[in-house]
């Protein structure tokens, strides 16, 4: 695998599961059910908390990527601070289901597949929340969610070529791929148990 397949690949392998996290039906998941203001940015800042925790971790751990964490925990604190920013008062609440997928990549290649696969979720919930504020009626809000979506792309380009750099061979790219894969399927996994537990069919995408 080369560079510039290993992104296409991921997004092919879990078509289905990343443009159903990238329907409106992920905030109502994402909310169990509220689908209010607070709820979306309440909702969105837990998931900036536990990336900020899970980066600033490996980041201290991994000597070849530490550089690389360290800004990626720096970016999830901002884009927390500028979600919370957003309600009264934040405290971070349980981690979803995805981030102990991510607990599992245990080397450097393993968890910059897990970014990746991390961050094509969060592109995904960055654009339905935009669409939500948009459709409240609230351009602040929406046009901050679609601030912190524009760079993700960018983010995603810059940790696939430190894969290059630290990938030895095929079998790397496999274990990358295999991690971003898992990270998905373990949002899309918490998505479509949260829907049916709402008495909500999962499958069409809305």
């Amino acid at each position: 695998m080369t560079p510039e397949d290993f992104v296409p690949a991921v997004r092919e392998a879990n078509k289905t599961e990343l443009s159903r996290l990238g329907s409106s039906k992920a905030l109502y998941a994402l909310t169990a059910g509220e689908m209010e203001p607070e709820a979306v940015l309440t909702a969105m800042a837990d998931d900036h908390a536990a990336a900020v925790e899970t980066y600033e971790g490996w980041a201290a751990a991994d000597g070849e990527a530490s550089g690389f964490f360290g800004g990626a925990a720096e970016a999830e604190q901002e884009a927390y601070d500028a979600v919370a920013g957003e309600l009264d008062a934040h405290e971070p609440g349980e981690a979803p289901d995805l981030y102990a997928a991510m607990a599992g990549a245990g080397t450097p290649v393993e968890r910059l597949g897990a970014f990746v696969g991390r961050t094509l979720v969060a592109k995904a919930h960055r654009s339905q929340a935009t669409g939500f504020f948009t459709g409240q009626a609230d351009p602040t809000t929406a046009s901050t969610f679609r601030g912190l979506g524009s760079n993700l792309e960018d983010h995603i380009a810059d940790g696939v070529d430190l894969l290059d750099i630290l990938a030895d061979d095929a079998d790397d790219w496999e274990r990358a791929e295999a991690a971003a894969n898992e990270v998905i399927g373990a949002a899309y996994d918490d998505y479509f148990s949260t829907l049916e537990e709402l008495g909500v069919n999962p499958k069409p995408v809305c």
